[in-house]
C-alpha cells in the first residue's frame, strides 16, 4: 500500500492521479475529509481507503507492515496563520511522528518542505543541508518546516530512505478550495473573468519595477513528476528544492494567463498591504543542482507550457487533474 496525506488537497490530489496513471490503486487517502469541495479533488480516482489523520497514526501502528511508502504531503499551508501551536501540532509533531514510525518500521518517506524556509534568501536558495540553521523564514509557517527539516537531519535514526521537498510557488489544477492562498494565476484567471482585468502589487523596493518581482513558479505535473521518481528511486536520502529552477516575473505570468485566454492584457497595480511589506519576497530560484545529480532529468515545463495547460485544460473548464 502506498499512503497519501493531504490527500484532498491540491498537491496530494494530483499525486494520486499520477499514482493512479502509473498503475498503483493500491492507495490510503489520509486527511481531513470534512471539506466537501476538497473532496471533489479526489473524485473518481483509485483508492482502497480513506483514514482520518487524527486517526492515521493509531492504524499505521498496527498496518505498518502493509505500507511500502508514504507520501507526507497534509500539512497546515496558510503562511498568514499566527497560532503556533496549531503549526507545531499539524507540521512539527505530526511530521515527527510520522518520522518515527517510518524509521521504526523502515517505510520509506518522502514529505513536504518549503521554500518558505528560505526568507528573503539572505543565504541564498541551495538546498545545503548544513545552512538550515542560518535560515531566517518570514513567517511561523516558515518556521514549522525548517525547524522540522533540522530535527530530522540530526537523527540518528532514520528512515530506511527519505526525502524532505522544498516546494517553491505551486500552480496548477485541483486548487479550488484554496481560497486566499491560491495560485496567482487562479487568482488572475478569475479577476479577468469578472472584470477583464488584474491588480498586482506595486513594487517598493528600489531598482525594481512594478510587476517585475520574480519567484520559481512551478508546475503540479512536474512536482508530482518528482515525487513519483524519488519512489522509484529511494537512493541519496536528503533535503531537496522543488522548483523549476528558472524565476519569472508576476508580470510574465499575468500577461501569459490573459494571453491563454486569448485577451489583451489590462494590468494595474496596488500597493502592497503595510503589514507584509517588510516581508515580501522580491525574488526566489530554486537551485536544483542536487536533484539533478541523483539522475533526475526529465524537463520542467516553461511558464508558457504550463500557464496554457492550466488555463486552457483545467481553469477554462472547471476540470479536475
Amino acid at each position: 500500500m502506498i499512503i497519501v496525506t493531504g490527500a484532498a488537497g491540491f498537491i496530494g490530489s494530483c499525486l494520486i492521479q499520477k499514482l493512479n496513471d502509473e498503475g498503483h490503486k493500491n492507495l490510503i487517502l489520509v486527511d481531513n475529509f470534512s471539506n466537501s469541495q476538497k473532496n471533489k479533488n479526489f473524485e473518481g480516482k483509485d483508492f482502497e481507503k480513506q483514514i482520518d489523520r487524527n486517526e492515521f497514526i493509531n492504524w499505521l501502528d498496527i498496518n505498518y507492515d502493509k505500507v511500502k511508502v508514504i507520501f507526507h504531503i497534509g500539512a497546515r499551508t496558510d503562511t498568514t496563520e499566527m497560532n503556533y501551536e496549531i503549526l507545531n501540532e499539524l507540521n512539527l509533531d505530526y511530521t515527527k511522528a510520522v518520522w518515527t514510525r517510518c524509521a521504526e518500521f523502515n517505510i520509506p518517506l518522502i514529505y513536504a518542505s518549503s521554500a518558505a524556509t528560505y526568507g528573503l534568501g539572505e543565504f541564498g536558495y541551495d538546498d545545503d543541508e548544513s545552512k538550515l540553521s542560518l535560515l531566517q523564514p518570514l513567517n511561523p509557517y516558515g518556521d514549522s518546516k525548517n525547524e522540522f527539516d533540522k530535527w530530522a537531519i540530526v537523527q540518528e535514526k532514520k528512515p530506511i530512505f527519505w526525502a524532505g521537498l522544498k516546494f517553491f510557488n505551486v500552480y496548477g489544477p485541483n486548487e479550488y478550495h484554496k481560497s486566499r492562498m491560491a495560485s496567482v494565476i487562479f487568482h488572475t484567471y478569475n479577476q479577468i473573468q469578472a472584470s477583464g482585468k488584474m491588480k498586482l502589487f506595486q513594487s517598493h523596493k528600489e531598482g525594481i519595477k512594478d510587476g517585475e518581482q520574480m519567484r520559481d513558479f512551478v508546475y503540479v505535473k512536474d512536482v508530482v513528476e518528482v515525487l513519483y521518481f524519488l519512489m522509484i528511486h529511494q537512493k541519496d536520502s536528503g533535503i531537496y528544492n522543488l522548483g523549476s529552477g528558472k524565476a519569472r516575473t508576476f508580470l510574465d505570468l499575468v500577461i501569459n494567463t490573459f494571453n491563454s485566454l486569448e485577451k489583451q492584457p489590462d494590468i494595474s497595480f496596488v500597493p502592497t498591504p503595510e503589514d507584509i511589506r517588510d516581508k515580501y519576497q522580491y525574488f526566489t530560484e530554486a537551485n536544483m543542482n542536487k536533484l539533478y545529480s541523483i539522475g533526475y532529468n526529465r524537463p520542467f515545463h516553461t511558464l508558457e507550457e504550463g500557464v496554457k495547460d492550466y488555463v486552457q485544460n483545467y481553469l477554462s473548464k472547471g476540470a479536475y487533474y
